[in-house]
């Protein structure tokens, strides 16, 4: 019986598990039924919303009631759901004939807050994160948002800065975003070194690249801090540097950051191959451009044979003789330069081969990334445009006139293909940059008319609205004088390249024993006439009004009478001077001017080769009381003398006469005055004619009409200072002579010192380009001097020498 029962029971068993297999198959098979076959529901059901509206959701769903859909369709419409970035969960189900929408919203922001910054501001931190006031809070945005703060301390030199978040739960599905910083100390670059360079010093090519060493004023320069894009732009600054001095193989074979935890500092580190120095060999032009011969485009070389090789000269010469091939009438020739090396004699010979190039034409020209910058302002710096033929070498032009500009932080030129086979589409990638500067700057000069501590602010915007155009006001003066003008240039004038613009100035001064006081302005304009040199023309009008100060005219009368302004009996202040004071002010001079700038200066904040000069002839006489000619230059030359010891030689030579075409001659105040860029050694106005029975230390001189001056220099670097500082130092020699005049109208005063008398002069000088400009301090020691002379041993101010 139990067996029997057994027996019964296994039976049972196994017919129970058949019907659940049985079971189970035809649910699986409904299941697939289910899923294969369209599904239709009378509603949709909207559940979890709190601010979002159901009917949003269900537009967002894409499924309507009464319509067929599958599972690819309720795919779809979770996504579609998340993709609104409201939702931290979504989950869409059939129950019965109701599709159900089952919906988690994401909280929204209330308020992003900061603890903590002190060197980024708030403003600055909040434009680049994602969270924003009322926008959606997830997870996945507060990460990538600590992380771009952090990135952001790193770009000011704060790698060890740490950011933390907290997320503060107001209620109601509104949160509080709270970034905590630990801002660290600087992260310093404690060492740049070079290995493989036996050319060139570490130094030197420290001076080359942008990234410097840390230093007692980095925090200024902000030239300090580690950035990979930095380190590859360092990269491309020293292949041109090779490039440029005849190292044509040269490489870099890695550039490394190494950095120490210990002292928070990184260690830079340029692995090179320099490979041999090459000159140029033989040069030569071929064209298989019918009508096109290379024996009439050889003018346009720039390379020369016997120099050392250097690849902006034959990109100069590319540009050069595809200028002078379009100018002839031939807009397809292509210049492909072939280079021969020789490795026995370290030459390259290089051959320009002129061809027939493909026809191509722009279609279309394309700027992207100009939010700000007019396009206008981008194609006018193109001297091509839609519909002319496609040239390489004028669109290379175009985008250094656009680096140029300073108004991008980088500008790429690509080519698409364009609508038919003869087309291309020019593409322009730029990322703007800020234009505006703010600056407040002081410091002390020991000559000119301004002489002593001053203090100067200016706000300027050289892409004003966007235009191009330049504007800036600035204010500053010292004890006893005040300045104050208003600039504004179109450099497009009419849309032509002409550039335009005015001046409005007022300068007060006021001296031991008189005061001025300038206002005027300036209507100008410019013209390129070549790549180097430009012509300039304005109109100028200015006032200039005269008087003595309380210390000299006692009474306040505005004339010397008895002892006013004498000492120890003896007179103060020149005749010609108390007689421009008294008779001729104010005085009105109306002039137009032309002037002739010539530069090829390589770096003008801190020239090695190159020259700049200028030719001004300016007449007065356009009404106004002033009637004169005024013809004045000066020429510039620097050369690299020693690349590897970084000594860059300066040749400087100019001169200037005034002369009158009215009866009563000229003014005291319109002959030229000596300063230290005529020779230094000597005070202001230390040289030349005077006013033997004047005393007074600055009235006695009285300028000359005709000047001429010299000046040769040698630069070096300071081996034991690091090259952050920027200091370097000068010896230099002088020589100057003053003299001629034209004053009239005070009998029975005698001029001396009018004799063309050279003075002569030797030193040394220290220079700094600092933050605030270039600075330097001359000593200079007279060796050829006259004994009326006035002499002034150190000299410093703000210089260019240009």
């Amino acid at each position: 019986m139990k067996a029997v029962s057994s027996f019964m029971s296994a039976v049972s068993a196994v017919a129970l598990s058949a019907g659940l297999v049985v079971s189970g198959a035809t649910a699986l098979q409904f299941a697939t039924v289910s899923v294969a076959e369209a599904a239709v529901v009378s509603s949709i059901e909207v559940r979890g919303n709190r601010r979002v509206d159901a009917e949003t959701i269900r537009s967002n769903v894409g499924i309507r009631p009464g319509q067929n859909f599958g599972a690819g369709d309720i795919d779809e419409a979770v996504k579609r759901l998340f993709s609104t970035g409201l939702f931290s969960d979504v989950r869409i189900n059939q129950v019965g004939s109701t599709l159900v929408v089952s919906v988690e919203e994401y909280a929204i922001v209330n308020q992003v807050l900061f603890q903590g910054n002190k060197k980024i501001k708030d403003a600055d931190l909040v434009r680049q994160i994602q969270l924003q006031p009322r926008n959606s809070f997830s997870d996945s945005l507060l990460a990538a948002d600590v992380e771009t703060i952090r990135q952001a301390y790193a770009r000011i030199g704060r790698d060890d800065a740490t950011v933390s978040s907290q997320v503060s739960d107001l209620g109601d599905g509104r949160v509080n975003v709270i970034f905590d910083i630990q801002e660290g100390d600087r992260t310093k670059i404690a060492d740049i070194a070079f290995e493989g360079n036996d050319a060139f010093s570490d130094s030197r090519l420290r001076d080359v690249i942008a990234t410097k060493r840390s230093g007692l004023l980095s925090f200024l320069s902000r030239n300090d801090i580690y950035d990979e894009d930095r380190l590859r732009a360092d990269e491309e600054l020293l292949r041109r540097f090779y490039y440029n001095r005849g190292y044509a193989d040269f490489r870099v074979i890695s550039s490394n950051a190494e950095f120490d935890d210990a002292k928070n500092s990184y260690r830079v580190v340029f692995t090179v191959d320099e490979g041999q120095r090459y000159r140029f060999g033989s040069i030569d032009v071929e064209s298989t451009v019918a009508g096109l011969d290379g024996e009439t485009l050889k003018g346009s070389i720039k390379t020369k044979e016997g120099n050392h090789y250097s690849a902006k000269a034959v990109e100069d010469t590319l540009v050069a003789l595809n200028e002078q091939a379009a100018g002839l009438g031939y807009a397809f020739a292509q210049v492909t330069p072939r280079g021969d090396r020789n490795f026995e004699n370290q030459t390259i010979s290089v051959v320009y081969s002129i061809d027939q190039g493909p026809r191509a034409y722009i279609e279309r020209i394309e700027i992207r990334g100009n939010a700000r910058t007019r396009d206008y302002v981008i194609r006018r710096e193109f001297d091509i445009s839609e519909g002319d033929a496609f040239n390489q070498a004028l669109i290379q032009r175009a985008k250094r006139r656009l680096e140029r500009l300073d108004y991008f932080e980088t500008v790429n030129i690509a080519t698409a293909p364009g609508s038919e086979a003869d087309q291309v589409v020019l593409v322009i990638d730029v990322v703007e940059k800020s234009t505006g500067e703010l600056s407040i700057g002081g410091g002390y000069s020991t000559g000119g008319q301004n002489k002593g501590f001053s203090v100067e602010g200016s706000i300027a915007e050289r892409n004003f609205l966007g235009r191009g155009q330049a504007i800036r006001f600035s204010a500053g003066g010292g004890k006893d004088s005040r300045n104050y003008q208003l600039s504004f240039t179109e450099p497009y004038f009419l849309g032509r390249r002409i550039s335009a613009g005015f001046d409005i100035y007022r300068n007060t001064a006021e001296y031991d024993d008189y005061k001025t006081e300038l206002t005027g302005g300036t209507v100008r304009f410019g013209l390129p006439i070549t790549q180097a040199l430009t012509a300039q023309v304005a109109y100028n009008l200015t006032q200039e009004k005269y008087e003595y100060t309380d210390y000299c005219d006692e009474n306040g009368d505005g004339i010397l009478t008895g002892t006013e302004c004498r000492s120890s009996g003896s007179v103060r202040i020149s005749r010609y001077l108390q007689h421009a004071i008294e008779e001729q002010s104010p005085w009105v001079k109306s002039s137009v001017s032309g002037t002739l700038l010539y530069n090829t200066i390589d770096d003008m904040k801190n020239p090695r080769s190159g020259i700049y000069a200028n030719l001004t002839l300016e007449t007065a006489g356009l009404g106004g009381d002033a009637q004169w000619v005024k013809l004045s230059g000066r020429g510039t030359y620097y050369k690299t003398l020693s690349d590897e010891m970084d000594l860059v030689g300066m040749l400087s030579a100019g001169g200037g006469h005034i002369e009158s075409f009215g009866s009563e001659g000229l003014r005291v105040f319109d002959h030229f005055q000596s300063n230290d860029r005529i020779i230094r050694g000597f005070k202001h106005n230390g040289i030349g004619p005077f006013d033997s029975a004047a005393t007074g230390r600055e009235s006695r001189h009285l300028g000359g009409t005709t000047y001429f001056h010299g000046s040769a220099e040698v630069q070096f670097p300071f081996p034991v200072l690091s090259e952050g500082i920027g200091l370097r130092g000068a010896v230099f020699a002088d020589a100057a002579t003053l003299y001629g005049s034209d004053l009239k109208g005070i009998p029975g005063v005698t001029i001396d010192g009018t004799g063309m008398e050279w003075r002569a002069s030797v030193g040394a000088s220290i220079i700094w380009a600092s933050p605030f400009g270039p600075l330097r301090v001359d000593y200079a020691v007279p060796v050829a001097k006259e004994d009326s002379d006035r002499v002034q041993n150190f000299n410093f101010g703000v210089s260019t020498r240009f």
